[in-house]
């Protein structure tokens, strides 16, 4: 019924081996399944013939939590899949979303993956969690392929089984301290004291140093604090230390700028004027409208982001999806980096799905497809992707980093624009970094 696994390994170091799973159906079950399949069932997430089983897959992220939350995630991969099958399923055949709820915690993150694996799933497809140590064993252990994640670990860019649709925090940063390199004086960058925070000064450091810019200062922060105000003093402190060159601050706090942007307003009056800049995620049009549009703290900043503007018309495809099954649905923004990269991996998995035609669609097939060179479109949000076992940034730690664009943004007059026309590629500039994992 769904055909048996293969067994497979990977070789990059330090990763698990990869094993088949069991639990296939017998050929008596099969036969007994055929003549009471109204009571038996089927097996999540695998098919045959189109217009036969649904596709599983499942998308998680974080909601409901003290600090970091993307509910629009799951409750946009819900609204695709009714979407896609209000048209007909994929090949004929109906797309079964799970959600799962990571809670910002490893042992919750675990939970998801193992759920994943139970449940059968084809692939983990759109999703966000910081716990990447917590929950690649078990999809590696299972052959679950992971198709778009937010890029927000570093083992999403080194696991054989992780398909990144864009250059997660390594490309922002690096795209950001080029573009600040030439714009600031001294430069802070205020981050959350955890691991995936210990990644981020030296991507950063990365672009400063290819302009020529010394490092920046590095302020650890509770990314789950209430106030940030001896944090927004001592970023002013620092980069205010040249009176004829305006220094930049930079937040990446995650849902938590919002919190250091009003400490750092109420700061500010003491000193003299210094530029902020951050990294999409952080910051969208929602966040610099409630911080006051124009007349905020926001105005004038560069943010770099991993895609087109939200109002660029390659987001319309995107956008019919919510105005059809998500119209009421405040959770869902279409101009949420998040969302965003939901769209892009299932269009992803869609085009996989459909390049196995009628054949099984198992995590097995799926992770052979993308991994036999199978070249992918996502109109023009990014480059055309394909991944190999090893790409142009293994040499720094990012074997599975094949998109290193980024786009700069500003906010002039309160609107989050395009500041430089197409995409940068920061592969020289992270080919050069300085990153010990």
């Amino acid at each position: 019924m769904t055909g048996r696994r293969r067994k497979r390994s990977t070789f990059l170091p330090g990763l698990l081996t990869r094993h088949a799973r069991n639990g296939v159906l017998s050929a008596g079950t099969a036969v007994a399944c055929a003549a009471l399949l109204a009571g038996c069932g089927v097996v999540p997430g695998t098919t045959g013939d189109a217009g036969g089983d649904p596709i599983t897959v499942m998308t998680w992220a974080p909601q409901d939590t003290k600090a970091t939350n993307k509910p629009g995630m799951p409750a946009f991969a819900r609204a695709y899949a009714r979407w896609v099958n209000s048209h007909g399923g994929i090949n004929g055949r109906k797309l079964n979303v799970l959600t799962c709820n990571d809670h910002n915690d490893s042992v919750a993150a675990a939970k998801c993956a193992r759920r994943a694996a139970k449940e059968n799933v084809v692939a983990v497809v759109g999703s966000y969690s910081q716990y990447a140590d917590s929950f690649f064993p078990s999809l590696e252990g299972a052959g679950i392929p992971y198709i778009g994640g937010y890029g927000i670990t570093n083992a999403e860019f080194t696991s054989p089984l992780s398909y990144p649709v864009n250059g997660g925090q390594p490309a922002l940063l690096a795209g950001l301290g080029s573009a600040l390199a030439d714009a600031c004086g001294p430069v802070a960058l205020i981050r959350p004291d955890t691991i995936a925070g210990d990644q981020l000064p030296p991507l950063l450091d990365s672009g400063l140093k290819a302009g020529g810019h010394r490092p920046a200062r590095d302020q650890r922060a509770a990314e789950d604090a209430t106030e940030y105000d001896g944090h927004a003093d001592l970023a002013l402190r620092t980069t205010t230390t040249d009176p004829g060159n305006e220094g930049c601050v930079v937040p990446a706090l995650g849902d938590r700028n919002g919190t250091f942007m009003d400490s750092f307003r109420r700061a500010r009056e003491d000193y003299p004027d210094v530029r902020t800049a951050t990294v999409l995620g952080s910051v969208d049009q929602t966040v610099i409208d409630a911080t006051g549009g124009a007349s905020g703290p926001y105005e004038g900043s560069y943010i770099t982001g991993w895609y087109p503007v939200a109002s660029d018309p390659r987001w319309d495809a995107m956008k019919r999806v919510i105005k059809e099954e998500a119209f009421d649905d405040n959770r869902i923004d279409p101009a949420d980096a998040g969302v965003q990269t939901t769209w892009i991996a299932y269009t992803v998995f869609r085009e996989v799905v459909e390049s196995l035609g009628n054949g099984e669609v198992t995590a097995d097939t799926v992770t052979e497809a993308l991994d036999d060179g199978l070249r992918l479109s996502t109109g023009g949000l990014t480059p055309t992707l394909h991944w190999q076992f090893q790409d142009k940034l293994a040499s720094v730690g990012f074997p599975r980093l094949v998109n290193a664009n980024v786009t700069l943004q500003v906010v002039r007059e309160g609107r989050l624009v395009s500041a430089r026309k197409g995409f940068v590629d920061t592969t020289k500039t992270l080919e050069n970094a300085d990153v010990n994992y």
